[in-house]
């Protein structure tokens, strides 16, 4: 399957940025014919203050039912193209909490599924820029893969990266592919967004695709803040196949399961495994 990375420069006006997505996403089909396109990490509303992040969430929908224009707009991205869609992730609305979840939809808008974040980014760049997730959203405790076809796919968001042993629990579940859509901080992202990307592909011997936000955004304060981008394709063996330019855009591989299988037969890291 032919998989698509989309690099966006997402603000907090949900409407503009679901305009931006829609345009990369139907020059990218026409372009490259992809069978699964994926979007960044809180692509429909990212910065802004707790209350913006709150207007922007959407209640998603029980499976077959109608949901907010954000969960709507990825649905009919995947019916009318004809592709798998993984929707990044965007606020996911649920009482008086918000999570930032993941969907992903089949070429005829079914809801395949629904991920939220484990891991919350409460951090301070070395900068000096403090970081609070868990102010805003909720913690998932699910792990999550869905099939697309003869594809497996394991999710996981931006932070979780750091925290190999989620990767190896979606090995296990034998996914083919793990997708890591992120908004990276531009400060933790140049030093080591692509070393962990390339250690969770060698470690658990599967692609992994990461989707990524890149420039500057306004926080809730007014400040600027920068993410990273270098959305990436990266195969079980580490290296890097595709790569996103600065700026908006995407980047395209096609996943070989043949090649996958003669690394993790070369090399079966899995049998070997010691401790938990």
């Amino acid at each position: 399957m032919r998989v698509s990375v989309v690099q966006m420069s997402p603000g907090a006006d949900k409407f503009q940025n679901i305009g931006q997505a829609r345009s990369l996403v139907d020059n990218l089909v026409a372009e490259q014919r992809p069978g699964l396109v994926a979007l960044p990490e809180i692509w429909s509303c990212l910065g802004g203050d707790r209350a913006q992040k709150f207007a922007a969430a959407e209640p998603l929908p029980a499976p077959g039912e109608t949901g907010g224009e954000a969960y709507e707009f990825l649905r009919a991205l995947a019916i009318h193209n004809k592709i798998f869609v993984h929707g990044g992730s965007i606020g996911e609305r649920d009482g008086e909490k918000i999570y930032n979840t993941t969907l992903v939809f089949s070429p005829e808008g079914r809801e395949l599924a629904r991920y939220r974040k484990i891991h919350l980014f409460d951090i301070t760049t070395p900068d000096g820029q403090g970081y609070r997730e868990s102010a805003t959203y909720g913690a998932g405790e699910q792990v999550v893969t869905c099939d697309l076809g003869e594809l497996r796919l394991g999710l996981a968001i931006c932070y979780d990266m750091r925290f190999p042993e989620l990767f190896l629990a979606l090995r296990r579940r034998n996914v083919d592919l793990i997708m890591l859509p992120a908004a990276f901080t531009l400060q933790t992202g140049k030093d080591h967004w692509e070393v962990l990307l390339r250690a969770r592909a060698i470690e658990t011997q599967c692609w992994v695709a990461a989707p990524a936000c890149c420039g500057p955004h306004k926080d809730g304060a007014g400040d600027t803040r920068f993410t990273y981008g270098h959305s990436m394709i990266v195969d079980p063996w580490g290296h890097v196949v595709a790569r996103a330019s600065d700026g908006v855009g995407f980047a395209s591989a096609t996943i070989d399961k043949t090649y996958m299988a003669r690394v993790r037969a070369n090399m079966p890291v899995l049998e070997h495994r010691k401790l938990a």
